[in-house]
């Protein structure tokens, strides 16, 4: 299929057409005056980049480790929830779109579609994302589902002990639309998810299940229950990302929740280079939020990351082509890293340090 969007923007332009304005509104939006979202995207146009010369790019190399797992390039799709609203394929297409371009996916607990489907049909690098619930018992058994099919790291988020208020999804009432549900929680007695006219199904999940309780001491009890790694996501201050690394994280992901938590919070790019100084190497460092350009993971890696998570653009190619929509994300991403990178005079990701950007 040859598509004809040139770059992400377009692909967010064009989904426009292929979304309801609930679910466009959903995926697109953040919390209150969404200041955190536009900051996120600001950020990466403060930073600049000090280009080297003479240097022989003639190849560039994009391939990386995490965690040990080889990735092409150092990307992974965030976790979304519902990514069913955007087409019948869902979670599946991402998933095996991700696996074909040799990169990582992290699967959303609130996916349309259950862990299991995702990891029977696509067998990439996959990290399961993790709310810790009231019910204990509900929580062990997602990791234990998860570690039995297969995925290699469970991906805990710690920036949502209730959920933002985001205004767009209240003035849209927003539901799901009848036939989509919660994938990971179809088949688990005892729990239903209300979906009442006039009502966020999603906020009363949150209310009703999501522990606002959690502390540290839950890191260390999660890390009791699998032998998975524990990356810890949504972190901004440096003393907690020295906190979780104590506490056992093998990873962090520096992010704001894509602005749609706390607005006001700072950009994950600019809380990026104090965690990674904070850290000192005894986790990796990867950052969520705001990239949209090949331009932006090669800032994020100069600034310490070692990989970098995209999210939105990849339910903007889902929307207006299904899997095939997301590897051209992907591959868009992938083109514009390696001409960035030999721009730069950066034939490898090594080669990419704090001189190559300010």
């Amino acid at each position: 299929m040859n598509l004809s969007p040139i770059n992400l923007f377009a692909y967010e332009q064009l989904a426009r057409e292929h979304l309801s304005q609930m679910a466009f509104d959903y995926y697109s939006s953040g919390a209150w005056d969404e200041m955190t979202l536009q900051d996120n995207r600001a950020a990466f146009a403060r930073v600049k980049l000090y280009p080297r010369m003479l240097v022989d790019v003639s190849e560039v190399n994009l391939t990386t480790k995490i965690l040990g797992a080889y990735l092409r390039l150092p990307l992974l799709i965030a976790p979304m929830a519902f990514q069913c609203l955007a087409h019948p394929a869902g979670e599946i297409a991402t998933a095996l779109a991700a696996e074909i371009a040799g990169i990582g996916m992290v699967l959303s607990t609130l996916a349309n579609k259950s862990l299991e489907e995702v990891a029977t049909v696509a067998n990439g690098l996959q990290w399961f994302q993790l709310y810790i619930h009231k019910d204990q018992g509900l929580t062990r058994a997602l990791v234990e589902r998860a570690y039995r099919a297969g995925y290699k790291a469970i991906c805990l988020t710690v920036d949502a002990p209730l959920l933002g208020k985001r205004e767009r999804d209240q003035l849209n009432q927003f539901t799901l639309p009848a036939g989509l549900q919660l994938g990971n929680f179809t088949n688990i007695s005892g729990l239903k998810i209300p979906q009442e006219q006039g009502e966020s199904g999603l906020l009363t999940y949150f209310s009703e299940q999501i522990n606002p309780a959690v502390t540290w001491k839950d890191l260390q009890w999660l890390q009791s229950i699998s032998p998975l790694p524990v990356v810890v996501k949504g972190i901004l201050r440096s003393d907690d990302a020295v906190r979780a690394v104590e506490y056992g994280a093998q990873a962090i992901v520096v992010s704001n929740h894509g602005g749609r938590q706390l607005d006001g919070a700072i950009a994950s790019l600019d809380a990026l280079t104090p965690i990674v100084a904070a850290v000192n190497g005894k986790a990796e460092v990867l950052l969520d939020g705001g990239i949209r350009r090949g331009t932006d993971i090669l800032k994020a890696l100069a600034l310490g990351a070692k990989a970098v998570l995209i999210g939105r653009p990849v339910l903007w190619g889902l929307a207006v082509a299904g899997k095939t929509g997301v590897s051209h994300i992907i591959s868009l991403l992938e083109d514009e890293l390696k001409v960035a990178m030999a721009l730069s005079g950066c034939p490898r990701l090594e080669d990419i340090d704090s001189s190559i950007a300010y």
